[in-house]
């Protein structure tokens, strides 16, 4: 076997996706288990009695996962042309960019606090909580999570205008219930910048009540900013949620695009099904929503068809 042979075969193998096969699925099973099984250690960690009597068992655990967390992320390295072969080319250049790609900076963010202990004397609090964002990686196992992502990014200048919007407000906010309140409560809204706490509590909605103003004019600015907070907050959640159902149906139009392709020939042979089903995986396509695809098009489908090999009508 050749080096690029076995460069792919190994992108299919790590890559969620890549492969249909049982092999492929077995390790991408395994990776989500290590990965839930870490953050539940990590958590476990947190809890001084436990920590202090199961230590070693936790240094063995955290060993073995940051050996398999690193070879799989050298094996991503080598394997990216593969993986994506369209973007990143067998090239140092090509590698190096991978690198800098959002799931491979996820990848290395789960390996690097160990390795950064090794060299530097680091909190182990702080390196715990660092370990967190292992969860992360669960993003590269879950269709939604990547649905998720895809939304966010398509979006990103939609979050940018609202929350800029939103940023405006609440020094709008600060700054008037400075005024109003400065006086009274010196302790709680003596600055602008103390008094953000009070309107980041109020915008959201949440109002904790440990800062209130107390002044006839504060308590009518304070009802006016938590009346303004509901739509401040409705408004990112607004664009998340049209964003994710468009994302929806964009997937679902794919899907159907590729089946009707299949469809072509009025026969779905064995590669088709097997390229429409590792495609409603990829895209988070639920079987039912799959099946009712299905049968709406047979639905349109003319009474009469064209026998593909003799040509003729069939009734």
């Amino acid at each position: 076997m050749n080096l690029s042979r076995l460069r792919r075969n190994v992108s299919q193998l790590i890559e969620f996706n890549a492969s249909a096969s049982r092999s492929a699925r077995i390790v991408d099973l395994a990776m989500v288990a290590l990965i839930i099984a870490n953050v539940i250690a990590i958590m476990l960690e947190s809890v001084a009695v436990i920590h202090q009597e199961y230590i070693d068992y936790f240094w063995y655990f955290e060993l073995i996962s940051i050996v398999i967390f690193t070879i799989e992320y050298i094996l991503r390295v080598w394997s990216c042309p593969d993986i994506n072969n369209e973007q990143y080319d067998d090239t140092f250049k090509g590698r190096c960019s991978y690198m800098f790609s959002m799931p491979a900076l996820i990848d290395l963010a789960a390996i690097l606090p160990f390795y950064l202990s090794l060299f530097i004397a680091i909190d182990l609090r702080f390196l715990r909580v660092f370990r967190i964002f292992r969860v992360f990686k669960l993003t590269r196992y879950s269709s939604a999570m990547n649905t998720l992502l895809k939304v966010l990014k398509e979006e990103s200048s939609a979050f940018f205008a609202a929350f800029s919007i939103l940023a405006i407000v609440l020094i709008l906010a600060a700054s008037g219930i400075y005024l109003l309140e400065q006086d009274i409560q010196p302790e709680a809204f003596g600055s602008i910048p103390a008094a953000m706490w009070w309107a980041t509590a109020t915008l959201t909605t949440v109002g904790y009540g440990d800062v209130t103003p107390i002044t006839p004019m504060g308590k009518l600015f304070g009802g006016l900013i938590t009346v303004i907070g509901m739509g401040m907050v409705a408004l990112p959640a607004g664009i998340l949620a049209s964003g994710f159902s468009a994302q929806l149906k964009q997937n679902r139009s794919v899907y159907r695009n590729k089946l009707i392709e299949s469809l072509h020939d009025g026969v779905i042979d064995a590669k088709e099904k097997k390229t429409l089903e590792l495609l409603r995986r990829e895209l988070g396509i639920t079987e039912q929503d799959a099946q009712l695809l299905l049968f709406e098009h047979s639905q349109q489908q003319p009474l009469h068809k064209e026998c593909p090999h003799c040509h003729k009508e069939i009734s």
